[in-house]
């Protein structure tokens, strides 16, 4: 019998007729397998995950939700009566879970993948007469998410969903500048490759989504991978791959980057950006692009991969960004090299109030890396972030410096390892990092050794893409008085994962948390800088507190440390002087008017249906980003510009979510006018460097050798 059709009992409840539409051929079912890995699963995460917890009644109705929502997160599939069918199930989910009992998720799946092709059929069947029946002066909105409404009450209500999300691609492509004719053909395209596509669906995806769903409910960091997902993310750790060094994730239909591989080639191109949505891949320098909206993320994975020196080009909308505009991206594919991911070294000059010329070392580090197979075979040249910038501080010391800025903005960790013992360049030894694991046992690691250390004025760069073992160095520095912090606060993620393999597929597991010398977790609330700077990144969008189910701050005992200085005392001063300095700085200014106009664009929750309103909301934001360019002009002497050609997106775009790019980094969007262009230096960076300046004029002795007497008086082993 069909599991759609089955009699289902549940510890005494009897869900009768739970779902009146008939399977068709194609339905999905469940392995023994399968059955025999869930079982497996709920038992290693109730034994190993910190946090502790029984899958129980509790967590069984959050997954049931998340289940859902990860089916059908912009509520377009399923109505009121869909969901009351399912309730039944709703504290049942950790029962079946036990026996190994995979129905609740196929039937629900089923069902999903079932309304999925009918709708894909009606929309295609109807789209001509649909798309003429468009009226764009009639004044209507499109609520841009969802995911915060009710599920609608019927089926009359899913169809008027449906009728705007069309009416708004066929509005984007329209102000797009896509001609009539090819406007049906596009989305017509679209649509039966979705179609065409739900017959690929297997067993192992419906597993996937649903032993995840129940994975996430304990943190989001602990993730079920299918086989070919175990094999993918395999790929990933090792960087060995030949592709665009990009991570992609679905959002609701399209492929969405969510992060940049340091040094691989789409960093390099410089282009591609986080929350960027691709819509679309070609291969070579004039190969057709090929419509992948509704694709399913394997697909589009295998079609971005490829051979080393060939070139593929990505149409990507701007994510939190408008449909309306698109952007083609060239990247020609390469190897992620180690090299390529190495600490970089500069020395950046400025003239201060007194007119006095200052040289200042930064040291980029884009990632905590380490030869791991050189590192075992005992060679002795082999690389890792230590090494690397031992050397670079060795040559800036020779170069006359007057002290260090370690740049680790965007850096999203690595090595625990190269975390640790990169922070023993900067002590003289110490312990760097407490772990706790689940059994509440703690343990220290750091340096243990006596031995010469940079003892020179620092400062350490973090913003909200800063992670992990980013986030131990940084907070290390911090709570040794080595050096001030200075940027955004950082992502949060203070867990250290595990993998299990499974009987099919691996669970990836938190099994334990980091915390700063200091007792403080690094969990959710990241490192606090000392000095802030204006973020483009929005913490409820990015960033560990922005991740459901994410495990809470907390504190354990210190451990014992002396403090090499005292910050806290000058730290009034330093805020002051660099407040009058941004206060003055047309390019911090106009980073802060970014800010600005990023957070009004994230208010917005709905896009008007209405030509005149489209453009006019489209030239509102595009007209406000020329104003703030002009105004960092003129301040500077230049002259102002008639219009932005060739913008970055992320200025001013809308799209469906109707948010601006907050991932956006601190270059602008390139203005091009009829006389001179300028490029607009890494404000932030420049300013660190004063920043630091001024520590070493208001407290002298940073520079001198060996700790600060005074402040290890008063901080004595704490």
């Amino acid at each position: 019998m069909s599991a759609l059709n089955r009699l289902k009992i549940f510890g005494g409840v009897i869900a009768l007729g739970l779902l009146s539409a008939p399977l068709v051929s194609h339905a999905l079912v469940s392995s023994a397998e399968q059955g025999n890995t869930l079982k497996e699963l709920i038992e290693v995460i109730e034994e190993r995950h910190y946090a502790s917890r029984r899958y129980d009644d509790v967590l069984a109705a959050r997954h049931f939700v998340a289940y859902l929502d990860a089916l059908d997160p912009q509520r377009m599939f399923f109505d009121a009566a869909d969901i009351a069918a399912f309730t039944p199930w709703q504290l049942e989910l950790d029962n079946a879970g036990r026996r190994g009992d995979l129905d609740p998720a196929f039937a629900m799946f089923n069902r999903y993948h079932e309304k999925l092709r009918n709708r894909l059929e009606k929309i295609i069947a109807a789209l001509p007469e649909t798309l003429a029946s468009f009226d764009y002066e009639l004044n209507e909105y499109l609520v841009i998410d969802h995911s915060t409404m009710p599920w609608a009450p019927n089926a009359e209500e899913l169809d008027e969903r449906w009728r705007k999300r069309l009416k708004n691609q066929a509005l984007s492509l329209m102000l797009a500048d896509k001609a009539a004719e090819e406007i049906p053909e596009t989305l017509e395209r679209r649509y039966i490759n979705q179609l065409s596509r739900l017959d690929q669906y297997n067993s192992q995806d419906v597993f996937q989504i649903y032993a995840n769903t129940l994975a996430e409910q304990y943190d989001p960091h602990t993730n079920y991978f299918s086989p070919r997902r175990a094999e993918n993310f395999d790929i990933n750790m090792s960087l060995s791959f030949e592709g665009i060094g990009a991570m992609l994730q679905i959002d609701d239909e399209y492929a969405k980057v969510s992060r940049l591989i340091p040094a691989g080639p789409a960093d390099k191109q410089g282009e591609l950006r986080p929350s960027d949505l691709i819509i679309g891949v070609g291969q070579g320098e004039s190969g057709g692009i090929e419509d992948v909206v509704g694709w399913r993320l394997d697909e589009i994975v295998d079609l971005i991969r490829g051979p080393r020196d060939t070139l593929v080009r990505l149409e990507v909308i701007p994510g939190k960004g408008k449909t309306d505009q698109r952007r083609i991206v060239p990247i020609r594919r390469n190897e992620v090299k180690l090299e390529e991911q190495a600490a970089q070294k500069e020395i950046i000059e400025f003239t201060d109030e007194a007119d006095q010329q200052h040289r200042i070392g930064v040291i980029d580090i884009p990632a905590f890396y380490i030869d791991f197979d050189a590192y075992r075979r005992g060679d002795k040249n082999y690389r890792s972030t230590t090494r690397d910038v031992q050397k670079l501080i060795d040559e800036l010391v020779a170069e006359g410096v007057e002290g260090l800025v370690i740049d680790l903005r965007g850096n999203g960790g690595g090595s625990l390892q190269e975390a640790n013992q990169l922070t023993g360049l900067f002590i003289e030894y110490g312990p760097t990092v407490q772990i706790r694991s689940a059994e509440s046992r703690v343990w220290r690691d750091g340096k243990r050794r006596r031995s010469s250390y940079y003892e020179g004025p620092l400062a350490v760069m973090i913003n909200r893409l800063s992670a992990s073992a980013s986030e131990i160095f940084a907070g290390a520095i911090q709570d040794y008085g080595r050096g001030i912090v200075v940027g955004e606060q950082s992502f949060g993620k203070g867990t250290v994962q595990s993998l299990v393999p499974l009987q099919e597929g691996q669970l990836k597991i938190t099994e334990s948390k980091f915390y700063r010398i200091s007792g403080d977790s690094t969990q959710h609330r990241g490192v606090i800088p000392d000095i802030d700077y204006p973020s483009l990144f929005d913490p409820k969008e990015i960033g560990e507190s922005a991740l459901d189910n994410a495990l809470a701050w907390d504190q354990i005992a210190p451990a014992r440390f002396n403090r090499y200085h005292d910050y806290s005392a000058i730290l009034p001063m330093l805020t002051t002087l660099h407040e009058k300095r941004a206060a003055n700085d047309p390019d911090y200014l106009y980073l802060e008017d970014q800010v600005s106009i990023a957070q009004e664009a994230r208010s917005i929750t709905a896009l008007p249906l209405q030509e005149s309103g489209r453009v006019a909301l489209r030239d509102n934001q595009e007209s406000k980003a020329l104003a703030i360019e002009n105004k960092r002009r003129v301040a500077k002497g230049l002259a102002p510009l008639e219009r932005l050609d060739g913008a970055e997106e992320g200025d001013s775009a809308l799209e469906e979510s109707g948010h601006a790019d907050e991932t956006k980094t601190e270059q602008p969007a390139e203005a091009v006018a009829d006389s001179d262009q300028d490029e607009i230096p890494d404000v932030l960076l420049v300013e660190t460097g004063r920043i630091l300046v001024d520590v070493i004029t208001l407290r002298p002795n940073t520079g001198i050798a060996g700790r600060d007497p005074a402040s290890a008086a008063a901080n004595n082993l704490q």
